[in-house]
């Protein structure tokens, strides 16, 4: 009896551990290397609707900071390796203003929380696009973008006029890695040409880029940034023209955003041909490197 106990037991344990056996045999062993990073927790000012108070300081996990500003700069159909490339490039720049401000560090850039996603996508497609960026994030914990021994700076936009710009032009100092990059695809992208018509006005571009990105523009006697007549306008691009029709002015913009770093569509273009996440990142940010978070950053502001 107690032989027959005993062989039930073998016999047990085998069963236990066949899957793990064969699994070990056919993939080799598999070693667990997370960083744990990602469990940093920031300070993020809420906006209206995020908390009871707007305006209101809270500390959240990184995870979902981060993975809240994807879903709201992006389009949740984007393939795979382009979320991977994302989810780098946001990474990259919160750990930027870690190391620079230190944990006292209150991040404002515009995200979703979890709530508003569903109120945005639905709910029966909420958890599909949720986990979609979820699983891209935790795909390349820990992952951020150097150049140099440094953090790189890691700008993105939606759509490129055809070429992304030159760093030095648009924020007056070298970023060797911030080049222009012809993107020919986004040319024939539906929301490429753009036109805004508005009060008359006495405007007039005075300086753009190489790119064709709009860098100063008067209006009256003052003269502004080409960025700060889009916002001020609520025009898609960066990239404009200016003309006179009807008593009225027509503003024609080509491309969707700045126009600087990384352009979406591009990278999701670049996904979908089978490029991977690094790949895409090597192509659009010139000699920075991938490297683990853990080995330049301190992680002070863990719970």
């Amino acid at each position: 009896m107690r032989q027959s106990f005993k062989q039930f037991g073998y016999y047990l344990t085998i069963i236990v551990l066949l899957p793990y056996v064969i699994t070990v045999f056919i993939n080799g062993p598999s070693i667990t290397t997370s960083s744990h990073v990602d469990e940093t927790y920031v300070k993020v000012r809420m906006e209206e609707g995020q908390s009871k108070e707007e305006g209101e300081v809270a500390k959240l996990p990184i995870e979902d900071y981060c993975i809240g500003i994807m879903a709201k700069e992006i389009l949740p159909g984007y393939e795979k390796e382009m979320l991977k490339a994302q989810a780098v490039l946001v990474r990259t720049d919160v750990y930027r203003r870690i190391e620079q401000e230190g944990s006292e560090a209150v991040f404002e850039d515009s995200f979703w929380t979890q709530k508003q996603m569903e109120e945005t996508w639905g709910v029966t497609r909420y958890s599909r696009y949720y986990n979609k960026l979820r699983s891209a994030w935790r795909s390349t914990e820990g992952q951020v973008l150097m150049y140099e021994g440094k953090l790189a700076k890691t700008p993105f936009f939606r759509l490129s006029n055809g070429s992304t710009r030159d760093g030095k032009e648009v924020l007056g100092e070298e970023y060797p890695y911030l080049k222009i990059m012809e993107c020919p695809k986004d040319i024939e992208a539906e929301e490429q040409i753009q036109t805004v018509t508005l009060e008359d006005m006495d405007a007039e571009i005075k300086e753009c880029d190489t790119a064709g990105y709009v860098l100063r523009v008067r209006v009256g006697k003052e003269e502004v940034s080409g960025e700060e007549f889009r916002t001020n306008y609520h025009l898609a691009s960066s990239c404009f023209t200016l003309q006179k029709y009807n008593g009225k002015l027509r503003i024609t913009t080509r491309g969707v955003g700045h126009g600087l770093g990384m352009s979406q569509n591009t990278a999701n273009e670049m996904a979908k041909s089978g490029r991977e996440y690094e790949e895409i990142l090597e192509e659009f940010f010139e000699d920075a490197k991938i490297k683990e978070v853990t080995d330049i950053v301190s992680t002070g502001q863990s719970k």
